[in-house]
């Protein structure tokens, strides 16, 4: 077992345990203040024993031997545990199906509500104290390489991003995602000639690039430097000095000194190189004095440097909350691609969630990672399905909307297939784990 192993699969525990116990508190504390008794309080499951356990007043607390996820047992409430000899009983004032609609409405959304809260306070103290880095215009001199799909669209290499819906995109690694989750109409460019342009977006733009595998359709072309001159060589009597940045040999666009060496062949007399330099775009004409084709000069591949951007406190708390907000946007949105059947090939377990956090121990990261994770587990949490806290919040809002309230029998059914079609989720999702890792 490796070292990176192990710092990943720390973390994700680390994380996962800390979103759990707050999770599981947004529950425990509503319903203890309306007078709930609560049982148990697990971090992970208790099967099929128990790590540690200790009883502080009428609640067991405890730690359990599967790491999947926790609970709270409330008394009176139908949930995955299927403890349903109290439902033979007349309510107890103690038990949750004793309490007003409102107040289990209440208990049910509190571990939601802590966790949508987390998530963004995270994101807040993110911005505060590391701040955020973002590539601009500037800083991506090459502009982008982009996909088959965006080609058809009407991108070409060397594109920038200036706006988007007529918003201007400060960070340019924003375009990717915008185009898969937001429903975009039309992206101003610039070009390589610095000529602008504007391209309409197809609606079904986020299928195709699903269905391509295209989903990094934008990569930033590394700028190819010149790092040196050599003294009395064509290099140096065509003006060209180090730091240039070299955009076109021959009007091709080049990636990589590879590319640069096989530009000699096109021409057996000279070279045309466009130069990029302080923002200038020029022409510069290189003759070739001996059959070698020595230019007289070396070049490096230079990657792309962000620029990062800090925050005040105050100024923190918008930024991070618009973070936050556009983070849970883009979730919800590209939750639709999960029912087409390349969005189900897609999915992954602990394996696939674990890979989300870096390789080495880095605070930051991790706080970013756990503020991801804390709004995805939110969100999921509120889905409809009977065993899940959505699913217990649509048959309490049934109660207040129609006045009658579902009876535990068909509670306990309900939530029987709910916990049915979770437990085949979790085995599909992290047997797709599996496939990709033996594959």
């Amino acid at each position: 077992m490796d070292l990176v192993f192990l710092i990943k699969a720390f973390q994700l525990i680390l994380s996962l345990s800390i979103l759990v116990i707050l999770h599981e508190f947004g529950h425990y504390i509503p319903a203890k203040l309306f007078g709930c008794r609560v049982e148990k309080f697990y971090l992970f499951i208790d099967w099929p024993f128990t790590l540690f356990k200790k009883k502080i007043g009428e609640t067991e607390f405890g730690v359990g031997a599967l790491p999947l996820g926790g609970y709270v047992k409330i008394s009176g409430i139908v949930d995955e545990s299927f403890d349903t000899e109290h439902t033979s009983e007349e309510p107890k004032e103690w038990e949750f199906r004793s309490k007003p609609a409102w107040q289990r409405l209440i208990i049910l959304l509190g571990g939601v509500t802590v966790n949508f809260i987390l998530g963004f306070l995270l994101y807040m103290m993110i911005m505060f104290i590391w701040g955020k880095t973002v590539v601009t215009q500037d800083n991506l001199n090459s502009g982008f390489k982009v996909s088959e799909v965006m080609q058809e669209v009407g991108f070409n290499d060397g594109d920038k991003i200036i706006s988007v819906d007529g918003k201007e995109l400060v960070d340019q690694f924003e375009i990717n995602k915008m185009l898969f989750t937001r429903n975009l109409s039309e992206v101003q460019v610039l070009s390589e000639n610095r000529e602008r342009r504007i391209i309409n977006i197809p609606e079904n733009i986020g299928t195709k690039m699903m269905e391509s595998g295209q989903m990094l359709s934008f990569i930033p072309i590394p700028d190819l430097v010149i790092d040196s001159v050599l003294p009395n060589m064509p290099a140096t009597y065509a003006g060209l000095k180090k730091g240039d940045i070299i955009s076109r040999v021959n009007g091709s666009k080049i990636y990589s000194d590879d590319d640069f060496e096989s530009s000699k062949s096109v021409n057996t007399d000279y070279m045309q190189l466009e130069i990029l330099r302080k923002g200038n775009l020029f022409d510069v004409t290189i003759p070739f004095d001996s059959s070698e084709k020595i230019v007289g000069m070396n070049i490096k591949s230079q990657m792309i440097k962000p620029t990062k951007l800090e925050y005040g406190f105050v100024e923190s708390l918008a930024v991070g909350f618009d973070y936050g907000y556009w983070t849970l946007y883009d979730y919800v949105a590209q939750f639709q691609y999960v029912f087409t059947k390349a969005g189900a090939s897609q999915l992954g377990g602990f394996g696939t969630i674990g890979k989300i956090f870096p390789a080495t121990w880095d605070w930051k990261r991790f706080w970013e990672t756990t503020a991801l994770l804390s709004i995805i587990l939110a969100f999921m949490n509120l889905l409809p399905i009977p065993a899940l806290d959505g699913g217990h919040v649509m048959f309490v809002l049934y109660e207040i909307v129609s006045g009658r309230k579902p009876s535990d029998k068909f509670m306990e059914y309900a939530t029987g297939i709910g916990f049915f079609l979770l437990i085949a989720l979790f085995l599909y999702a992290n047997g797709m784990d599996v496939v990709r890792a033996v594959s």
